[in-house]
């Protein structure tokens, strides 16, 4: 009965925990600092280019207070996609594919484990920001 109960007690405290992408948190900012140019994330983030990242995971896309999205990212939204981590993985390997007609510059990360450390960054990054 002890080991059911402590059992049951690591699954609850492991399911309150939130889930960031599988990646290096730390390598992940190194790695944002080549969208840092046009994005910021974190406390006093405001946006830039890019619109800052507090709280995109679960956003809408094209939704950021006071930012002038182009035309491709507001119907995005208006079509019902949610940044997840899985989209924003999508998004950051080709931006222009995804979203064709968006006014991102980048071309996109190209390696899986870059890719892998940034979401993990921005998940935890946004996270602990307000929005």
């Amino acid at each position: 009965m002890r080991n059911v109960m402590f059992f049951a007690a690591a699954i609850l405290a492991a399911g309150s925990a939130p889930a960031f992408a599988e990646g290096d948190i730390a390598k992940g900012e190194t790695v944002f600092k080549r969208c840092s140019a046009c994005h910021a994330i974190g406390e006093g983030a405001k946006n830039r280019v890019g619109p800052q990242l507090n709280g995109i995971i679960g956003r809408g896309a094209g939704s950021a207070a006071d930012y002038n999205y182009s035309n491709a990212m507001k119907k995005a939204g208006e079509d019902g996609q949610i940044w997840t981590a899985e989209e924003l993985r999508d998004f950051l390997s080709a931006p222009k594919k995804k979203i064709p007609g968006n006014k991102m510059a980048s071309a996109g990360v190209s390696k899986a484990e870059d890719l892998d450390n940034l979401i993990a960054y921005i998940e935890s990054a946004a996270s602990k920001s307000p929005q």
